[in-house]
């Protein structure tokens, strides 16, 4: 596997090692001593997939509140994704930041979300999905949201949206979050 720092502290592109012969392909996606050296330690308690029937879909930006605070590590292993990672730790170095990687099934990549990131994802493809490994279990009452369109990032992304939940289409504005 290598391991690609990107523009935001703590987050990785994790490009496996395909191993392809004429029956396919093989692939390491996980090995919990090889991210221990890059990384540090991870310990995933949860994994979970996400399935989206229509290119376009948006989901997020979601986080949980600390004490619930979890990294995810992120792959697309059918269709396409445009996947963004907003920093919005108040004392990181690259606060109020956001940065994207389009993950894919012919790509094979996979995006290392630290504790304290919020991600969201939109669909190129019909019928894409995503799993994901988490670190933390989910707790209801911690989940948390950012506005999608909100201008305080500017995210661009690269398709009109075709869906979005209602409850990630009335999350508040980094700001009104950032003070609460």
């Amino acid at each position: 596997m290598r391991f690609i720092a990107l523009d935001i502290a703590g987050v990785y592109l994790i490009e496996p090692e395909r191993r392809e012969d004429e029956r396919g392909y093989f692939v390491r996606t996980w090995c919990s001593e090889e991210f221990a050296r890059h990384v540090g330690k991870i310990d995933f308690v949860q994994t979970s997939q996400s399935f989206n029937r229509r290119a376009g879909t948006l989901r997020g930006l979601h986080f949980q509140a600390p004490p619930f605070a979890e990294t995810k590590l992120v792959r697309c292993i059918r269709g396409a994704a445009y996947d963004v990672v907003a920093d919005i730790r108040p004392h990181s170095p690259t606060f109020g930041r956001w940065l994207s990687a389009e993950l894919s099934e012919d790509n094979g990549l996979a995006i290392l979300i630290p504790e304290g990131l919020a991600h969201g994802f939109q669909t190129l493809r019909d019928g894409t999905e995503l799993a994901y490994q988490i670190s933390a279990f989910h707790w209801p009452s911690a989940a948390r949201g950012i506005r999608w369109d909100d201008q305080a990032f500017g995210i661009v992304w690269p398709l009109p949206v075709s869906v979005i939940s209602d409850r990630d289409r009335k999350w508040p504005n980094f700001v009104a979050e950032r003070a609460a």
